[in-house]
This record gives structure tokens, sequence and C-alpha cells, in this order.
């Protein structure tokens, strides 16, 4: 390499390496900027293969379940990015000791600016850490049903029974009333409300739902199904069809649609009346009197 060669390259590093501005007392050049983007990606890329490693090498062969496999790798791979930025800074020549008054005046806009943010960071915290929800849980939440796939610290993705996956933010499960299907005990009990025609054999339809019910496979039979009487309505006599199943995880609207097919059909075949609200119009017939009033007299 000649001298001119090696003239450039020291004007060059030269040039790389003068100070932008300062943090604290650390000049910040292009030069260390370059390092730190250089060791932000590889601390990246570390925590993905590391959770990665530590999901499907280490975790899967525990008795843990899968919400609490993913919790466990999402908390150790936030706590591995924390460190590597650490060090990075450090590696850098910025000394986070120094900029604890810069630091305090960051948190003081954060918290401000971008407060909606944070709240659903610390969320997805105590989400990961609580577990109120978990992958692959079934929830519903301001109107939003759907099985739980994936879980980060700012929002959750449901993916609802359309395929479509919405976006929620974190703070919503923590804030919000949240129906969990999954949670504790998969098995729920369902009550399908409905009237047969005043008049009707009602220890006949007894027999005959008990026997439907019975006779689904996605119906459990401990607990066992029941029919309860609910009262006398308007136009109906009405009951509540209460069964115990697990399909409220995976397709509820269909196990409901498939219930009710069965119950119509069944109570046709057997001549069961659905009855619909009625009114009796009484006309009676006669006169009506007709009254007149005197005419007001004329004033002069």
């Amino acid at each position: 390499m000649d001298a001119s060669t090696s003239s450039l390259l020291v004007q060059f590093y030269d040039l790389l390496s003068y100070p932008l501005f300062h943090l604290g007392e650390a000049p910040i050049s292009t030069l260390s900027l370059m390092k730190f983007v250089v060791l932000g990606a590889f601390v990246i890329l570390a925590e993905i293969t590391l959770r990665r490693v530590i999901l499907q090498r280490v975790l899967a062969r525990t008795h843990l379940d899968e919400g609490m496999r993913f919790a466990v790798a999402r908390i150790l791979g936030y706590i591995f990015l924390t460190i590597g930025f650490y060090l990075a800074l450090n590696f850098v020549g910025i000394d986070l000791s120094s900029l604890a008054v810069l630091a305090g005046a960051i948190g003081v806009g954060l918290g401000f600016g971008l407060q909606n943010i944070v709240h659903n960071f610390i969320s997805g915290i105590i989400i990961l850490a609580e577990r109120p929800i978990a992958i692959g849980d079934r929830v519903e939440v301001n109107g939003v049903a759907g099985q739980v796939v994936k879980i980060s610290l700012r929002s959750t993705v449901v993916v609802t029974n359309d395929n479509i996956s919405v976006i929620v933010p974190n703070s919503n499960f923590i804030s919000e009333p949240v129906v969990n299907w999954s949670h504790g005990d998969p098995k729920v009990r369902i009550n399908i409300p409905v009237g047969i025609a005043y008049g009707s054999d009602v220890e006949k339809f007894r027999r005959l739902m008990m026997e439907l019910v019975r006779a689904r496979p996605e119906v459990l039979n401990d607990p066992a199904p029941n029919v309860f009487f609910i009262g006398f309505g308007d136009s109906s006599l009405d009951f509540e069809i209460g069964v115990w199943t697990a399909e409220m995880l995976r397709n509820p609207k269909r196990f409901r649609s498939e219930i009710y097919y069965a119950i119509e059909r069944t109570l046709r075949e057997n001549g069961i009346e659905i009855p619909f609200p009625q009114r009796d119009l009484h006309i009676r017939s006669g006169k009506l009197p007709i009254v007149t009033e005197p005419p007001e007299p004329d004033h002069p």
C-alpha cells in the first residue's frame, strides 16, 4: 500500500471519527453510530435465534403448556435484548450513568407523548407474567372474538373464525372485561333456548332433546346435559337446553348452528310446533251513538 492510499485511509477514518455531538461526556461520531447499528442488528438476530432455540429445544421438552412456553421464551428474549443493548452502548463509549438527567427528561417526554404506547408496553409485560390469556386461548374483548395466536409487548393478534387477524392493544386485556373460554378449564356450558307451543307434550319434548344432545359427539356426558323448564311465555312454553362442550375453543358458531338444525328437524318430525307471537283481535258489532252538541247562541 503506497503512502497516498494510506493517507486517504487515515483521513477517511478521521472523518468517521469526528464528533458529531456529545451525549453527556461521550462524543458521538459517525463511526460510533455505525458500530452501534451493527451491534444492535447482531443483538436482535442473536435474540431471535436464542428464543427459537429455547422454545424448540429446551422448553419443548418440559411439561409446560404452549402458552407458558411462549411467555417464558419472550421474557428471556426481552432480558437478552436489554443486556445486549446495554453492552453495545458501553462498547461504543456511551456511559449510561452520565445520562441520568437526559434519561429522566426523555422519561417525562415518553410519559406524556407516548402514554398509550407505554401503557400497552407495561400491559404486555403483565400479560406475559400473569398470563390472563395465552397462545391458543379463545377470547372475547371489545366485540372481538377469536383465538390468540401471538402476544407481543405492544399488542396481541387474535384470529377470528373468518380467518381475519385483529390487532388488539394489550391495554384492552388489562383494563377491559375479557371473556377467556380457555382459562383454567376448556369445558363450558352452553344454554340453548327453545320454545314450544302450548298444549305440547313436555315430557316427550324433554326425552327427544336429551336423546338429541347425547347423540352429538361434541357434547360431553360428564357433566351431563339437561333440559330446564324456564317458564310460561306469552306464546310458548320456554325451555333451555344446557350442554357441556369444549367446542367453544374451536368453532362455537358452527356448534350452535348444528344443534339448532338438529332441534328444528327433530321437532318437525315429531309434530311439536315451534310457535311465533300471536295476537287475537276481537271485533264487536253494534251501533255507536252519535252525540251532537247544541249550537251556540248568537250574541248581539
